[in-house]
């Protein structure tokens, strides 16, 4: 398939892959999966149970290494629940042909980071997770380890997704300014270095809620039951009235981004770590931020970015303000025909300090 331009490929292109078999799937890609500037991926029927994650690595298929690791498969047809602390392998229903000068980055959905289930794409021959080569060939596997909750799958159930581009695309820290002055990406001064910083808010107007910590000893989630659980059961209120809390080592919350975020619909953006590694905590994301999202005009203004952090070692001390993380910018191949939050299900236009969609709002 003819690519116009450097840039990630919009829904009207990953239309055009699925028409030319690039991207193909049993059964078949249905349109609800295709998003502004990305393919949500299904479960298929079968999990391994695997003693460890594993990379297939050059010149192996994820299916030889499941000989190695596995030690039971779970049949998920009519559903079944992934433990909290296990690892699991699941193979998709999509697969690949991509032509050589088209590569692809997956990451987990919104939804699927909000419940600590940490799920990552892995391939045959492949080095890195989430990181898919140009002109791959071959099927697509997702590594899937409920940390916080256990939770009840079934096939075709979308927790990760996979956005499609050609060459490097990504705006530089000039770029990212002259783009700023132009069309303002967040609500404040831009902390621009290797991408646009943002920040934690710990004094949210007119409450001292701040975040939620994830109880330990919490029941399971049916993925498919949408506004159905009460959050008290499942989630701590984190409070604070002097902007700042204690992170406990192993614990995972949910908080909120001091910035309103928007991405204009020429460009798509992704989460990623400020550092490695800042203190003594890491800060997980979903990943994807659509072409649309937080843009007034798609019904997003206002929209802040949702963290989600875990705490090692030692607790740490998190204060109002302090910079974790940053969003990198990429170019459209070309603009979408559809954007996020306009006229399509998104979930978490406009959002502030916000849980998965699988609870119900306060």
């Amino acid at each position: 398939m003819p690519i116009a331009m450097n840039g990630v490929l919009p829904n009207q292109q990953i239309a055009a892959m699925i028409e030319s078999g690039a991207i193909a799937a049993d059964p078949a890609v249905t349109t609800a999966q295709i998003q502004p500037a990305s393919l949500d991926l299904r479960l298929g029927t079968v999990a391994y149970r695997v003693r460890a994650s594993f990379l297939a690595g050059h010149g192996a298929k994820v299916a030889d290494r499941l000989e190695e690791f596995e030690m039971h498969r779970v049949d998920l047809s009519e559903g079944a629940v992934l433990e909290k602390g296990c690892v699991y392998v699941v193979p998709l229903m999509e697969t690949l042909a991509l032509s050589e000068g088209v590569s692809a980055v997956a990451n987990a959905k919104s939804s699927t980071g909000r419940l600590d289930l940490l799920t990552r794409t892995i391939t045959d021959g492949g080095t890195e997770f989430d990181r898919i080569a140009p002109g791959y060939t071959g099927p697509l596997y997702a590594e899937i380890c409920p940390r916080s909750f256990s939770v009840l799958v079934r096939p075709g159930m979308r927790l990760n997704q996979i956005r499609f581009g050609s060459g490097d695309a990504t705006l530089d820290d000039d770029a990212l300014r002259a783009l700023h002055d132009k069309t303002p990406l967040v609500d404040g001064t831009a902390v621009i270095d290797e991408g646009l910083g943002f920040s934690v808010d710990l004094r949210l107007p007119g409450t001292s809620l701040v975040g939620y910590r994830a109880k330990p000893h919490a029941g399971v989630i049916d993925l498919d039951k949408i506004g159905h659980y009460d959050p008290a059961a499942y989630w701590e209120e984190v409070h604070s009235t002097n902007g700042q809390i204690i992170l406990d080592p192993g614990a995972f919350y949910i908080l909120v981004s001091r910035e309103a975020v928007t991405i204009p619909p020429a460009y798509a953006a992704e989460m990623a770590p400020y550092l490695a590694m800042v203190g003594e905590f890491r800060v997980h994301y979903a990943g994807f931020f659509d072409p649309g999202f937080g843009h007034a005009e798609a019904g997003g203004a206002g929209s802040r970015g949702v963290l989600e952090v875990r705490c090692h070692e030692a607790p740490f001390v998190l204060e109002h303000g302090q910079v974790v993380g940053r969003l990198v910018y990429e170019h459209m191949a070309q603009i979408p025909s559809q954007l996020y939050g306009a006229d399509i299900a998104s979930n978490y236009q406009g959002q502030g300090l916000k849980l998965s969609k699988h609870f119900r709002s306060a």
